[in-house]
């Protein structure tokens, strides 16, 4: 039945590859499991609700994209838009967690829009290289900077703006430490070397005093303080256009990125280098990213770490499917998600944001048109502490830049219009 359903014969693998994969794919992604609690329970959300929500969302992106698009692509709330939903836009921009998720389910519908009407591909023809590099480079710095501030190792300084924090203090040197540990253990090729380096951190903070120790298993904690508390109304605010276009954005080209690199690898692209059934792959994400904000938690994704289950033989949607069963089996393991301090995730937020900063090797440096946009992306993401700033920068600078060095011709219609309403957005402070 299997064989059939997902043709395992056809692919070249088979029921025990498919499971390897799959739990190859989860060990390798399942830190998010630790980590976005952690996060958008500093928006004062219910962290065990979050928990719960984000195996919940993970495994059914996992089953309806291995079952619908057989695809061996695994999902889960995205690490940076879960940085932005709560830094940016609740605690900065001061909106409730719960307009917060209207925000997600209202960019999880247009994304749905944008797949079955086709236009995802000419929005992202539209978008310059450039643009696409400082994104995904700066959320890498955004998330970089959460995670030095979570460990302690960044703080605040009236004088400086930001300044060192007891570099001696406990929470410093375990942050520290776990970020070398994944380092090291991802540089020998460890399968789960970020979710191990939490939980090694985490058991040394419990043997240190530091944390205290409440179980391993449990029945899973109430999702109901975050199970359909979204605010639609409250997302539409006239505010809330540049937080739903963020989500939607980075989400688009998250997801396109993800699909392109998992398809190489596994070498799943067409005579033509397309992906088959990419309608099926990208309603997938969108449709898991409004269950996600139905269930509590910021916008689900595609991710790259799929490529890990790829590499050792996934090549069906079966791979995805027993990824999404242990994500299930994860909500027996609420004590110990629980005991995770924010400096034992920290090392996995600056892994994360040395492996998103590798995309301005691809930047054209030798050509100041095209590398300033990005930086100017790099830099104001971090600097503003806000994702969304950080892209409507990016636009303004490459329209300006291009057209003071006499390439308007270079700017397409979709970046004009763009870069025309994020100056909107600054003039009238919306």
């Amino acid at each position: 039945m299997l064989d059939k359903y997902f043709k395992l014969q056809q692919k070249g693998t088979n029921v025990r590859q498919e499971v390897v994969a799959g739990i190859t794919t989860f060990l390798t992604m399942a830190y998010i499991i630790f980590v976005n609690p952690s996060i958008l329970s500093e928006a004062g959300m219910d962290y065990g609700a979050v928990f719960v929500a984000t195996c919940l969302a993970a495994a059914i992106g996992c089953f309806i994209m291995g079952l619908w698009a057989n695809y061996p692509i695994a999902l889960a709330p995205g690490m940076g838009l879960n940085a932005f939903f709560t830094y940016t836009v609740v605690l900065s921009e001061g909106y409730s967690w719960e307009s917060a998720l209207g925000a997600v389910f209202f960019s999880g519908c247009i994304f749905v829009l944008l797949s079955l009407f086709k236009v995802r591909e000419w929005i992202i023809n539209s978008i310059p290289g450039p643009l696409k590099i400082g994104i995904a480079a700066g959320i890498g710095m955004f998330l970089a900077l959460v995670g030095l501030k979570n460990a302690g190792i960044i703080v605040d300084n009236p004088a400086t703006l930001v300044g060192l924090g007891d570099m001696g203090s406990l929470p410093v040197l375990l942050g520290t430490l776990g970020f070398f540990l994944i380092i090291g253990l991802a540089a020998r090729g460890m399968r789960g070397a970020v979710m191990i380096g939490i939980l090694i951190i985490t058991a040394l903070a419990v043997i240190l005093g530091d944390v205290e120790y409440q179980g391993l298993v449990s029945t899973p904690p109430s999702i109901l303080p975050t199970f359909m508390q979204l605010d639609i109304a409250g997302a539409f605010n006239i505010g809330m256009l540049s937080v739903i276009f963020a989500f939607l954005f980075v989400d688009l080209f998250d997801t396109s990125g993800t699909l392109i690199a998992v398809a190489q690898r596994g070498k799943m692209l067409d005579e033509q280098g397309r992906l088959p059934r990419l309608g099926r792959a990208l309603l997938a994400d969108s449709t898991a990213s409004i269950a996600g904000s139905l269930l509590g938690t910021s916008t689900t994704t595609s991710y790259v770490e799929s490529t890990a289950g790829v590499a050792a033989g996934g090549r069906t949607g079966l791979t995805a499917v027993v990824t999404g069963l242990l994500f299930i089996a994860a909500l027996l393991f609420s004590p110990l998600a629980g005991m995770v301090p924010a400096y034992a995730t920290a090392g996995a937020l600056v892994y994360v944001a040395v492996l998103m900063m590798g995309q301005l090797s691809h930047l054209h440096w030798d050509d100041i048109t095209e590398a300033v946009p990005a930086v100017v992306v790099l830099v104001m993401m971090p600097f503003s502490f806000s994702i969304a700033n950080g892209i409507a920068f990016g636009f303004i600078s490459f329209v300006a830049v291009k057209v003071l060095a006499g390439r308007h011709k270079e700017v397409s219609p979709v970046v004009w219009g763009l870069g025309a309403l994020f100056v909107l957005k600054f003039a009238v402070g919306i």
